[in-house]
């Protein structure tokens, strides 16, 4: 009767803890209103509670965050402080030792430091180089993209990053498992290759840098790194390369170019997802099918696609006005997706086994009670053990929430002044968002560029 009453206990206190309200709801909602200001001031007043929204294990995920809503917001040193640090955490995560790597085959991934993903770490740099450009250290935003692009940069190591991790550390807790007569399960996932290794927004940006510095020989390969981008990457850049990026290629003599870069809605995030497996191998039948819980990207139920950016720049009258739409660059939230398979891959790996270990160290216990009392007994043991294993077990869905899902760019040529800029968001027909008028000073043969953002 023990058995059956520590298990009931066990049944509420996991369907108690089922549905916990989102601590990031005040916060989207200042976002999506496009009110960074009062989604940073919402983040302070919330770290300084009792129930801060981003744990000390999710430091990573708090200065991502903070980081980008300051860069929205125009305040860009701090930016740079934010971004910096969390890629300051996010290397030291990765340099950590072989004995972590291998306490990670046990401690479910909520109980450890979160450690950033790969396009955590390379969109942290397109945010700081964008920083930079803000406060006119050209020099410095270059240093930020070359992070990105360089050989052995960060884009070159992703693709290798994950070719022998499962190889040392896997590998070796695999044998052990073996050597204990345990089955393991030859159909679990293995890691795809990495198909992105060039991003032509991080090109698209090292080449303005260079146009704005002079250096046009240093902008041409660039250019062309932006074109090899989009050729090979097929799976990211299924689209067709933007018009405007040639155009900023060629600006007439006399004439300034305008370069506009918009970001428009949020990225995907991470829920949690319950893939079914099977034990046959265990004696107690409720340790034999088990659901492994592991994070996967989902588009936000909220988001309002945009379908369509206009630019409207307005001359001396009305029969100036030129209108143009911006053209997709690049498809950040397929690039995140992207660049997170190799490591579901390694996650679900680590999961199993956890997993395994978990239920095999139940399955004695429970057969031990068997023998010495009745199968009634082992059967509530199992049942009992299942429920509370499946219960410390949760997918890791930390994650930065705030970087855009699409990234466009798109231009114009314009004899040297200051113009009103507006910028229309759509959503088919349907105006989602208008900004204000930005007056907007452009000059010859220096590099002008604005940003605009809708995140809904």
């Amino acid at each position: 009767m023990g058995h059956w009453r520590f298990f009931c206990g066990l049944v509420l206190l996991f369907y108690s803890c089922a549905s916990t309200p989102n601590p990031y709801k005040e916060i989207d909602l200042a976002v999506s209103a496009n009110d960074f200001q009062g989604g940073i001031e919402i983040i302070e007043s919330k770290q300084g509670g009792n129930r801060p929204v981003y744990s000390a294990r999710n430091a990573i995920s708090l200065f991502l965050d903070k980081g980008l809503l300051e860069h929205y917001a125009g305040n860009y040193r701090d930016s740079s402080q934010d971004l910096q640090e969390a890629e300051r955490l996010i290397e030291e995560a990765y340099t950590k030792s072989i004995t972590a790597e291998i306490t990670s085959y046990i401690a479910n991934d909520n109980a450890k430091d979160y450690p950033g993903e790969d396009y955590e770490d390379i969109y942290i740099n397109v945010f700081n180089a964008l920083n930079y450009y803000h406060a006119n250290d050209l020099e410095e935003a270059m240093v930020e993209i070359r992070k990105i692009t360089m050989s052995s940069g960060k884009l070159d190591l992703l693709s290798r990053k994950y070719e022998t991790s499962r190889s040392t550390v896997g590998d070796w807790v695999m044998n052990q498992l073996r050597s204990l007569g345990f089955q393991i399960d030859p159909n679990l996932p293995q890691g795809n290759p990495v198909n992105f290794s060039n991003s032509a927004l991080a090109r698209y940006l090292g080449a303005l840098f260079y146009q704005g510095q002079g250096n046009s020989d240093g902008a041409r390969i660039e250019f062309e790194q932006l074109n090899a981008a989009y050729a090979g990457n097929a799976k990211i850049y299924n689209f067709p390369i933007p018009k405007s990026a040639a155009d900023a290629q060629n600006v007439p003599p006399g004439k300034a170019r305008l370069n506009i870069i918009g970001f428009a809605g949020l990225s995907p995030v991470k829920e949690e997802k319950l893939i079914p497996g099977f034990f046959p191998f265990f004696q107690n039948a409720p340790l034999r099918a088990v659901q492994y819980k592991l994070p996967v990207f989902v588009t936000r139920a909220e988001t309002q696609p945009i379908t369509r950016i206009e630019v409207e720049v307005l001359g001396d009258g009305v029969s100036k006005t030129e209108k143009f739409n911006l053209e997709l660059l690049e498809n950040m939230g397929e690039v995140m997706k992207e660049t997170y398979n190799a490591r579901f891959s390694n996650m679900y790996f680590k999961t199993y086994i956890r997993t395994l270990v978990k239920y095999a160290t139940a399955d004695i216990a429970a057969t031990k009670a068997g023998e010495y009392g009745s199968s009634l007994a082992a059967y509530g043991s199992a049942l009992a053990a299942k429920v509370t294993i499946d219960a410390t077990e949760g997918a890791d869905i930390r994650m930065s929430r705030y970087f855009p899902d699409k990234a466009y760019i798109g231009g114009i040529n314009l004899d040297p002044g200051t113009y009103p800029v507006t910028v229309t968001y759509y959503s088919g027909n349907r105006i989602v968002a208008r900004d204000d008028p930005v007056y907007v000073t452009i000059r010859a043969n220096q590099l002008n560029l604005i940003e605009a953002f809708c995140l809904k």
